[in-house]
């Protein structure tokens, strides 16, 4: 996808999107050219997914945990931030926003990572009490950020869709 001789060659598809429900504790809406598929790396849960683009050759991987107790919950906000700091050795800044939809009971942290780093983008989301999901976007291509930059803003502006309707089953 990204191997063209013509920078101008790639074709990003229109932006239409879908709900899509889990079968877990959350759904979300998803563009209508990504596909959602179980996780089937070691170690993982059926609540676990990716969220693929086949035609933009990345991924958002999805980890969801229930949470026991706040010190359960504390710990993987915590190890959310390391993840995402443990690319400051290539990333050129890390910035950090909040998300903030109270009204939905959704709370988290996005973390915008620059430079030539395997995720650019990694986020959770939480209800603050026992509902815990982190993601993080990853190209199948080697980490180029010249040329995988106009596929990252595209699927950023999913990414924002992704978490702007996100919903806990109540």
């Amino acid at each position: 996808m990204f191997t063209s001789s013509s920078p101008t060659a790639i074709n990003l598809p229109d932006k239409k999107y879908q709900d899509y429900q889990s079968g877990c504790n959350y759904s979300f809406k998803i563009p209508t050219y990504a596909a959602v598929w179980n996780d089937s790396s070691e170690h993982t849960n059926a609540c676990w997914k990716n969220v693929v683009f086949p035609s933009l050759n990345g991924r958002i991987h999805l980890s969801y945990y229930t949470v026991n107790s706040p010190k359960e919950l504390i710990a993987l906000m915590e190890n959310a931030r390391k993840l995402a700091f443990k690319h400051t050795v290539k990333a050129t800044a890390i910035n950090e926003g909040i998300i903030y939809y109270p009204e939905k009971r959704v709370y988290g942290i996005y973390y915008t990572i620059e430079g030539n780093t395997a995720s650019a983008v990694q986020f959770y989301l939480t209800d603050s009490s026992k509902n815990y999901l982190r993601a993080a976007l990853y190209f199948n291509e080697q980490p180029r950020i010249d040329s995988i930059k106009p596929v990252l803003n595209f699927i950023k502006k999913d990414i924002d869709v992704f978490i702007k309707t996100f919903q806990w089953k109540r």
